[in-house]
């Protein structure tokens, strides 16, 4: 089967590759031309991961989907939320851990999830698969891994950062991969 994943971000697209099954295929925006940025505006995860899927659809007809992901903290009312790659204002990693680090300072509660919503979207309309990984944030960076808020979030039951962990560990434990494994699973039941 193939599938187009509608995203930019390299790191995402080898992550979800290494997650394949056999029998799927995935293309990537690159593998068909497309450079132009989705704008994200809408005001939740869910609604980011639709409208991303929706215009790559619409433009190409291929059965693709999307992600969006948060990072939300108890502490700070949930953000960064649908916000986390830009939260700092330039969208790099460095800044975003920075600052939250920073609004966290001196918080007892670092408990954090982290939320991962994909939409799906084919000629018999669009399905929605969340995954959840819960854990907390600590307080200095750790490991050289993964990408995004990964150096400072230790998954619930770890004491690992996603940073220190092996690929592997994290697609079986993490909020994508949970999310990809309903994908395929809905997929797989077509």
């Amino acid at each position: 089967m193939r599938l187009l994943f509608a995203t930019h971000n390299k790191n995402k697209f080898e992550e979800i590759k290494r997650m394949l099954p056999e029998g799927f295929h995935l293309l990537s925006l690159h593998d068909v031309e497309f450079d132009e940025d989705i704008e994200e505006t809408a005001d939740t995860i869910e609604g980011n991961a639709s409208l991303k899927a929706q215009v790559i659809f619409e433009k190409f007809g291929i059965d693709c989907f999307a992600d969006d992901t948060g990072l939300l903290v108890e502490a700070l009312g949930g953000a960064p939320g649908v916000y986390s790659s830009r939260y700092a204002g330039d969208g790099k990693s460095e800044s975003n851990i920075r600052k939250m680090l920073e609004n966290l300072k001196g918080a007892d509660n670092r408990k954090a999830h982290f939320k991962t919503v994909i939409s799906l979207m084919t000629s018999k309309g669009e399905k929605i698969f969340t995954g959840i990984c819960n854990g907390k944030i600590i307080e200095e960076p750790r490991g050289t891994s993964g990408f995004g808020y990964d150096p400072v979030f230790q998954p619930e039951g770890y004491e690992l950062t996603f940073a220190q962990m092996d690929q592997d560990l994290k697609n079986k434990i993490g909020h994508r991969g949970k999310a990809m494994k309903l994908l395929f699973e809905h997929l797989y039941n077509l």
